[in-house]
């Protein structure tokens, strides 16, 4: 009877204790004093961590762990697991703790119910959290400043967004890229064959620790292969150096790197890929960026005119982090950094720059504008002039924690971004978002739909082979090889894109200098002549139309240069004529300057220009019209350009040699051309 008292009284006492607070004292543990001894020896190293910044927070978190398995049911222990845990990746794990020390004591601490409706924030319980802000803003003696106002507000566009869900795939890219470690700010060249990310792995350069316990920070490359990522390689130094390197952006054809450095508050740096080698990053935009503050994020323009970048610097700020931008000038000289202004920029921070490579689409992150938590990405065109009201792109890509550094390739299908979510295989993980737009009609089949659970959705499979793109584009990929016509050695050629409407040179770019390889972003709306050069070669000349109503595509062309050699001869692709006559059209005007160039530039160069048509028509008609046409081209060089006409000869062959057979309109188009033709040199 009396044993059985015994365990009653056992028992009562586990019960009363789960239900009031338990000190860490003696007598309530009378028979386990080492055990007492170790959990608060861990407390007092866990407070170690606690007390000195938020971003140390999570090192407590073991030690408090190990203290917790010893008494669960302390007040205090409970509520610095939860307020750590908010500090760590696994934001999601604070509640049951947060709960658990209000549970115990609600005036355990003046800011806990702000840090109960965090929590329940970040899990998405928005009308609980909304509970939890609205008694904080009846504590009498807040600890801190927080803002439960705006979470409030943050908290019913949460519910609103989640109630009108975006059609999204979400893909952990899998364990040959992410690791246990910290994997995030992934970037990646325009047709997704490239991506760098940066990690804080354990072979980062110089194997140092930082003093956040975590390894320094290194940028690693991998590659895609037969659409397989390969395992990611570190960048040697001179990038990747014993401190933090980071990645911040990526050019379109995947040949210049931004990186952030942490050294004079937060400088961006640059380096190039020449050949299979990065270069020593150096200052990005000469002066016109670094400043004696913080530089965090920065980005390319499609035409790499314009640096796009994220400052905290006073000067025209409109609160806190704000998105500048810098151009060049015709001189290849950054010009004066702008505010981009008050449609983009908050009075909060705004981080995480991208410009998509159709030239006119922004991609943001901002604790402003109509967010549901912290950061969220959001979406703004350039169009007339001025940019377009940002727009939130949605739960599930949104959550209530902090969405930055976020990607999307040329066609607009795929994001990147890196997440915390429950499935990660490390600390954060990079993620792949496929973007689907609204259904085009009822699908019929089953279709798992989008679960929630503490911040992670499951991976939807939708049952439907075509859909409209949500963030699709109107770009054009161009991309191939350069080489030697005879060596077939690849080359490191210069590729000119110009506006052949407004006779501008919109872009210069080159191929790598090892592989030949190239890759040119072209937005739709415009007639693009793209020349293709190098010296002693003759130059290449294509010309690409794009009308507005373009959508996404590929273009492989791969371009062989002849060398500068009698008898060689190259196409014309960017003279234009007005229709069944031989006057030349203003667009013709940049591949005009090209010969012209090409001429100066070899004094003793002769060379016979010729015209040819299609087969539509007598052949004396024709004849008499190619004639024509090669006259009008060599008449602007000598009038126009000053080009000794004793090095110059034209022919009209009008249709006697085709390249292409004129039974269809592409042939014939192609038939309808001005060559020239070396003669000596």
């Amino acid at each position: 009877m009396k044993k059985f008292l015994t365990i009653i009284f056992i028992s009562l006492q586990g019960f009363l204790f789960a239900q009031q607070n338990v000190e860490f004292k003696k007598e309530n543990f009378p028979n386990d004093k080492g055990g007492l001894k170790d959990a608060n020896q861990n407390i007092k190293v866990g407070d170690d961590y606690y007390l000195t910044a938020d971003y140390l927070k999570y090192l407590a978190i073991d030690y408090y762990l190990k203290a917790y398995n010893f008494n669960p049911n302390n007040d205090l222990l409970n509520f610095k697991l939860g307020v750590s845990y908010l500090n760590s990746p696994n934001k999601f794990k604070s509640l049951d703790f947060l709960k658990k020390a209000y549970q115990l004591n609600p005036k355990v601490d003046p800011d806990v119910t702000f840090y109960l409706g965090e929590s329940y924030h970040l899990n998405h319980d928005f009308d609980n959290a909304i509970k939890y802000y609205s008694l904080y803003k009846s504590v009498p003696e807040k600890k801190s400043g927080f803002d439960p106002d705006k979470r409030i507000t943050e908290c019913n566009e949460g519910k609103n967004l989640v109630a009108n869900p975006v059609r999204v795939i979400i893909d952990n890219l899998g364990p040959v890229v992410n690791s246990k470690y910290r994997e995030y700010a992934a970037v990646i060249s325009a047709d997704e064959s490239i991506m760098l990310f940066t990690s804080r792995r354990d072979n980062t350069t110089g194997t140092r620790v930082a003093d956040d316990g975590m390894y320094f920070e290194d940028i690693l490359n991998t590659t895609k292969q037969n659409g397989v990522w390969t395992p990611p390689i570190n960048l040697t130094k001179p990038v990747n150096t014993d401190l933090h390197d980071a990645t911040i952006a990526l050019s379109a054809d995947g040949q210049k790197l931004f990186v952030y450095t942490d050294e004079n508050e937060g400088d961006i740096l640059i380096s190039e890929l020449q050949g299979d080698k990065w270069s020593k990053p150096e200052s990005a935009g000469g002066n016109a960026i670094n400043t004696k503050y913080s530089e965090i994020h920065a980005c390319f323009s499609y035409d790499e005119k314009s640096i796009y970048f994220v400052s905290d610097k006073p000067e025209e700020s409109l609160g806190g982090f704000d998105i500048y931008v810098t151009r060049k000038d015709d001189k290849g000289k950054w010009g004066k950094p702008e505010n981009v202004g008050p449609t983009i920029n908050t009075s909060y921070d705004e981080d995480g720059v991208y410009m998509h490579p159709d030239g006119k689409t922004m991609y943001f992150s901002s604790k402003g504008h109509k967010t549901m938590g912290s950061f969220d990405i959001f979406r703004s065109v350039f169009e007339n002039g001025k940019w377009s009201e940002p727009e939130n792109i949605g739960y599930p890509i949104n959550s209530a924690d902090k969405d930055a550094f976020f990607v999307v390739s040329a066609s607009g299908k795929h994001g990147y971004y890196s997440s915390a979510r429950m499935d990660a295989i490390g600390e954060t993980d990079i993620y792949m978002i496929t973007l689907l737009g609204p259904e085009k009609e009822p699908v019929m089949n089953t279709e798992d739909q989008f679960l929630l659970s503490s911040n992670l959705l499951s991976r939807e499979i939708v049952i439907e082979s075509k859909v409209e793109r949500k963030f699709s584009s109107n770009v054009t990929i161009l991309k191939g090889t350069i080489t030697d016509a005879v060596s077939k050695e690849p080359l490191n050629a210069i590729i000119v894109i110009t506006d052949n409407e407004k006779n501008e040179v919109v872009s210069t770019f080159q191929s790598n200098s090892k592989t030949g390889k190239y890759l040119v972003s072209l937005p739709s709306g415009r007639n693009y002549g793209i020349a293709v050069t190098m010296e002693d070669y003759l130059f290449f000349s294509e010309n690409v139309d794009l009308p507005k109503s373009k959508t996404y595509q590929e273009i492989i062309k791969d371009v062989e240069l002849n060398k500068l050699e009698v008898g060689k001869k190259i196409v014309l692709r960017n003279i234009f004529y007005d229709f069944d006559k031989s006057t030349l059209r203003p667009q013709s005007i940049a591949e005009l300057d090209r010969l012209t160039k090409l001429l100066e530039m070899n004094p003793t160069l002769r060379i016979e220009i010729s015209s040819h048509t299609d087969n539509v028509g007598s052949a004396a008609y024709n004849e008499k019209l190619s004639t024509n046409r090669a006259l009008s081209v060599v008449n602007y060089l000598v009038d126009k350009k000053g080009i000794n006409k004793e090095r110059l000869e034209y022919k009209g062959y009008g249709f006697k040699e085709p390249i292409a057979p004129n039974d269809s309109d592409q042939g014939r188009q192609l038939n309808r051309r001005t060559e020239f033709k070396i003669l000596s040199k």
